[in-house]
């Protein structure tokens, strides 16, 4: 088992996409919004919230950007004529972060006005460093003016991580915590398996400390029994944390938490250009291809 999840994780980047296509169709809602409507409305049905993302990076264009935008609003649209218990993340990138800075703030901006006449919610994603100081600072002024609709994420595996949540302390704190994904230097960013777990359970107690929503973005079974005894250090009420997974991955647990009285929300992405996201999750859970090679190999015995 370990020697497929290191094989995985070396080789992923490198496969061809129909294979990839192949171990991950099940982590992807589609290729439309329609399709992650009826995903998410199954979701619901389960006793899941959702989060929904359209996928696409490294765009190039302002047009493209705009394109972006417009999808956003037609998810938050979405969300509210289908009455789906949902809300939208999107990336700083897409919106045109690394094209023009104040363009994207513009874009983001609309998207969280939107939501907040629908009373919805926007989480903007948190991407590799080279965007989060202009992220947060996003945050920070979205979060003034609209203080109830717009949330952010920080990163376990980032050093400057409980920095970065003291810093945000001086205000209502709406925060996704999660592992982190992106390939970064080791000046930046722990590398050790079980350093990045002390400090996502160190995160999550400082950010609880300081009276912090938090969504705990984890499929490790390790962080969330870690997340429960928080949640009772600090005599947490149900409606003030949510646990948060991928769309198709440990749906057992998944259930456990949701049977345990707990919130869950899960991460629902669609859209055409696939291929990347679904190469980072399957390095980040080689377990989603081993899930896959047993499923397949079953039917065909």
């Amino acid at each position: 088992m370990l020697l497929f999840n290191l094989l995985v994780s070396k080789t992923i980047m490198h496969v061809p996409g129909p294979i990839v296509s192949y171990f991950a169709k099940g982590y992807i809602a589609g290729n439309n919004l329609s399709d992650a409507v009826r995903v998410s409305s199954k979701l619901n049905q389960q006793g899941a919230m959702v989060t929904m993302d359209i996928l696409g990076e490294f765009i190039t264009t302002k047009a493209q950007a705009s394109f972006f935008k417009q999808e956003c609003l037609n998810i938050l649209e979405a969300i509210q004529k289908e009455g789906l218990n949902g809300n939208l993340s999107l990336k700083p990138t897409q919106m045109g972060l690394l094209l023009d800075k104040e363009f994207a703030f513009e874009n983001i901006r609309e998207i969280v006005k939107t939501a907040s006449d629908y009373d919805s919610f926007v989480r903007i994603d948190m991407e590799d460093i080279s965007c989060t100081d202009d992220t947060l600072e996003f945050y920070r002024s979205l979060r003034a003016e609209f203080p109830d609709h717009v949330g952010t994420v920080l990163q376990s595996y980032l050093r400057r991580t409980l920095a970065d949540i003291d810093g945000l302390a001086n205000d209502k704190m709406n925060i996704r915590l999660c592992k982190g994904i992106y390939n970064e230097p080791r000046a930046a960013a722990y590398k050790d398996y079980n350093i990045i777990n002390r400090s996502f359970v160190e995160s999550l107690d400082r950010l609880f400390h300081h009276g912090a929503y938090v969504g705990i973005a984890t499929q490790d079974e390790i962080l969330v029994f870690e997340a429960l005894r928080l949640i009772d250090k600090y005599g947490l009420k149900p409606d003030q944390y949510e646990f948060q997974m991928l769309l198709g991955v440990d749906e057992q647990l998944r259930q456990i938490i949701l049977d345990g009285g707990h919130r869950l929300r899960i991460y629902v992405p669609y859209g055409e250009d696939w291929l990347p996201y679904s190469k980072r999750r399957l390095k980040e859970n080689p377990g989603i291809a081993r899930h896959a090679l047993v499923q397949m190999l079953k039917k065909q015995s």
